[in-house]
């Protein structure tokens, strides 16, 4: 009984994309030492490290799941190998594994049939040539005493990262884990700020430059409150501005006006327009 069973079969599709598409190369690429060959691959080791993720796991020592399947997957690096692959991994190398994140990026993108799918909003496809950044932070719950973990908004314990999604995809582009003050690979503690707008810039600026340049011309960033500071606000009225950088789209009115009441979850009265609407709720602010 039992001879011959796959376990977790779709971590096995998720490693042979990654493969396929040149992401574990431009990762050992990233990862390479001079005069050093590694026994497990540091590229294959990251790539490992995410399939774990993928398919559930929450701690490193859950790497132990794709080493039962060697098998089908062949060596898998243990625990303590994953734990000094990721001590490697230094602010230059970090750099490296952003470009080829991005340059595999591009590369799929490219090969997606139809091109790119267009955001809907309210059941409604927008450009197919906008591409929509959601910007957001999320909770990371600690249940013991670990360094920069502290109490969050959301009454847990933990880490406080700020993330963007790319909501045509539905892929994530890139996080923000450090705190403004704290660069010495530290993480972002719960009660770090939902608003700093140096985190989102920062976080905005990686998530952008993970988009390629035929695709970054139309943007659509989109926050919640916590972006809602003149800082921000006065950055990406700036980027519009740089004759090659990113285009956020601004014209939020307009398109808000072009889409179905449902996108604006509730209907002015019919003496009261968006204009007079959006003033009165200034004034009350």
């Amino acid at each position: 009984m039992g001879v011959g069973v796959v376990a977790h079969a779709g971590s096995v599709a998720t490693r042979l994309l990654a493969d396929r598409t040149g992401l574990t190369g431009g990762l050992s690429q990233a990862m390479a030492r001079r005069n050093f060959v590694p026994v497990h691959d540091r590229g294959r080791v990251l790539v490992d490290v995410a399939v774990m993720l993928a398919d559930g796991g929450e701690a490193i020592a859950d790497i132990e799941v794709l080493r039962h399947q060697v098998g089908v997957l062949g060596p898998v690096a243990s625990p303590p190998t994953v734990w000094r692959t990721l001590d490697e991994v230094t602010p230059g190398r970090l750099k490296k594994i952003a470009t080829a994140r991005a340059r595999v990026r591009r590369h799929v993108w490219s090969k997606v049939p139809g091109g790119v799918p267009a955001s809907k909003v309210a059941g409604t496809e927008l450009a197919e040539d906008m591409i929509v950044l959601d910007v957001d932070a999320t909770i990371v719950v600690s249940h013991s005493e670990k360094e920069q973990a502290a109490p969050t908004f959301k009454r847990t314990f933990g880490y406080h990262p700020l993330g963007v999604w790319c909501d045509n995809t539905t892929e994530f582009l890139a996080a923000k884990l450090l705190a403004a003050k704290l660069r010495a690979a530290k993480l972002r503690a719960g009660n770090a700020g939902s608003n700093t707008a140096a985190d989102h810039i920062e976080v905005l600026t990686d998530a952008i430059a993970q988009i390629s340049g035929r695709h970054r011309r139309k943007l659509l960033i989109r926050n919640d409150g916590a972006g809602a500071s003149h800082k921000l606000l006065d950055w990406l009225a700036e980027q519009d501005k740089v004759g090659q950088g990113p285009r956020p789209q601004r014209g939020v009115q307009r398109g808000i006006r072009g889409h179905p009441v449902a996108a604006r979850g509730d209907r002015p009265g019919p003496e009261e327009d968006l204009d007079s609407r959006a003033r009165r709720r200034r004034r009350c602010a």
